[in-house]
């Protein structure tokens, strides 16, 4: 099992992608979940890996989702008696499972790197993919005729103006740093991606220039008013380094301002795979649920016992907007 982990992790750390991991640290019986069982969540709720069933289950994907949103870990404790005044830092949730047992799972967010994608092989190009590296994000260069020699730096290197086949996110920068070699072509290039932040770097003159150009060529203005030129934050910078430095300044200051929104959606919002229960207002897999209740000509899927028998019991308190008085439990 730890090798599944183990090769599930490197290869959603190779896609850039976002990512939950869940592992038991503490366990009382009879919890299905043992210390040191562990798993991963990836953004559409898909499970690799094990932590436990029932509502443990769908107690963890919601506050691996929540932890994906707020990039921020957790500390979840699932037990039949949940303490009425909890530790600080720890998030409980009453086991509704009829089997029982209490059980500690510590849920971590697995963010994916700030991916700078640069355009063009100029000094300043250079300069951003060495820095860049140095901070731990991905980067990527595309150019006419650039070579991974020239930009050993790089996790990639392309010999084209080309982001027709790259993921693109909300920590997803482009700059187009081509300075005089295709600044069009490039530029044009980046905002068809329609990445949400692209940045050119151009002296004003040469900025509307190009735009200049641009607008005649059928691009509309306000297509062009997304490209942030000059590019970087004003610290009267120079040289190449010192461009590069005030450009990725700038990158920090959008990462840190947009890191308290919201990274995915809630799972089950918007997804078919996922219910809320009523009960608990815990997300349960529809593929493989332990009840469903028809109840009112609507489905209701449960993951454990304890929810279902409480809905059975008042249904109308937790889904009071049907009408119809028939309530059917499905084999």
């Amino acid at each position: 099992m730890l090798d599944e982990f183990l090769t599930q992790y490197n290869h959603l750390r190779q896609q850039n992608a976002l990512f939950a991991t869940a592992t038991v640290v503490w366990r009382e019986a009879p919890s299905s979940g043992k210390a040191g069982d562990r798993a991963i969540i990836d953004s559409k709720g898909e499970v690799t890996g094990w932590v436990g069933g029932g509502c443990t289950k769908g107690i963890v994907l919601k506050e691996a989702s929540a932890a994906m949103q707020e990039g921020v870990p957790r500390l979840v404790r699932v037990s039949p008696n949940p303490d009425t005044a909890p530790q600080e830092g720890v998030r409980e949730y009453k086991m509704t499972c009829q089997s029982g047992g209490s059980v500690d799972i510590f849920i971590e967010p697995v963010m994916p790197k700030v991916h700078l994608i640069i355009l063009g092989k100029s000094a300043i190009a250079r300069s951003l993919a060495q820095l860049a590296r140095c901070m731990d994000y991905r980067v990527t260069v595309m150019a006419m005729g650039a070579t991974e020699a020239d930009f050993p730096a790089a996790d990639e290197v392309r010999a084209m103006f080309s982001l027709a086949k790259t993921p693109i996110h909300k920590h997803t920068f482009v700059v187009v740093a081509t300075q005089g070699e295709q600044d069009e072509m490039a530029l044009k290039a980046a905002l068809k991606a329609n990445p949400p932040y692209v940045a050119f770097v151009a002296s004003r003159k040469k900025r509307d220039t190009v735009f200049a150009y641009l607008g005649a060529s059928g691009m509309s203005e306000s297509e062009l008013a997304r490209v942030k030129t000059p590019a970087g934050i004003d610290i009267k910078a120079k040289l190449p380094n010192e461009v590069a430095i005030s450009i990725l300044a700038e990158i920090i200051q959008t990462v840190r301002t947009e890191a308290e929104k919201p990274a995915v959606p809630v799972l089950g919002e918007g997804q078919d795979k996922f219910y809320i229960n009523p009960v608990c207002q815990i997300p349960v897999d529809k593929t493989a649920p332990k009840h469903i209740v028809r109840y009112k000509g609507e489905d209701v899927f449960f993951c454990c016992d304890g929810c279902k028998v409480k809905f059975e019991a008042e249904p109308a308190r937790y889904l009071p907007s049907l009408s119809a008085p028939d309530v059917v439990v499905l084999p």
